[in-house]
């Protein structure tokens, strides 16, 4: 489990379209805390703070303390908006979470012993189906990721949620047993394969009739 990051903020007073325009070119990035059932408050971040940790990676699965004007927030981000063209964050929503809650995240998937899967060594490609697992997980121990290992794992192999080992105290937030990852054939196998099954069944189907017995 990461630690709780601390994240400075300011009370924003003014809101809409125009006010949100004004933090921004204050070098400020707009943002909202929100849930636990209290009123939602509005805030503004340093532009290269919230920038910095956003690229750091695995910005939605992680705690936050966010100090507003020396009032403490305990949050999980729940989204954020990126310039389409630059970008640039351009806001933030944060959720409230209580000690205790258990809260529903995509955590990111990697993959281990690509090096020792047979599949793969023969030239197999590794087609990932899915990048994240949506999990039920207490809100002080989201995994940072979730780890898929591929050693023994041949081509033609699927790997399903069922597969998965989680860590102890969160579960799969899917209802299905979902693929996650296969190994499939390399291109060239592939279309030789194709080739074959095209050309027997050209020939099963250009094949004379047996005559009937009498």
């Amino acid at each position: 489990m990461a630690a709780i990051k601390e994240l400075k903020a300011a009370a924003r007073t003014k809101v809409g379209k125009g006010a949100a325009r004004a933090e921004r070119r204050a070098g400020r990035v707009p943002a909202v805390i929100y849930g636990d059932g209290k009123p939602p408050v509005g805030i503004t971040l340093d532009y290269t703070d919230v920038s910095r940790t956003i690229y750091a990676g695995h910005f939605l699965t992680t705690l936050f303390s966010v100090d507003v004007d020396g009032e403490k927030h305990r949050v999980i981000p729940r989204d954020y908006q990126l310039d389409p063209v630059k970008d640039f964050p351009l806001h933030v929503d944060f959720l409230r979470v209580a000690i205790g809650a258990t809260l529903t995240v995509d955590v990111p998937v990697h993959f281990v012993n690509g090096e020792t899967s047979p599949g793969i060594k023969a030239g197999g490609t590794l087609n990932v189906v899915a990048h994240t697992v949506s999990v039920n997980a207490p809100a002080d121990a989201i995994p940072e990721s979730i780890t898929i290992d591929l050693a023994g794992r041949e081509i033609g192999d699927s790997i399903h949620l069922s597969d998965l080992t989680l860590p102890a105290g969160v579960t799969s937030a899917l209802t299905g047993d979902d693929t996650l990852v296969t190994i499939v054939p390399p291109s060239g196998q592939k279309d030789a394969e194709e080739d074959a099954a095209a050309a027997a069944a050209a020939a099963a189907a250009n094949a004379p009739a047996t005559p009937a017995k009498k």
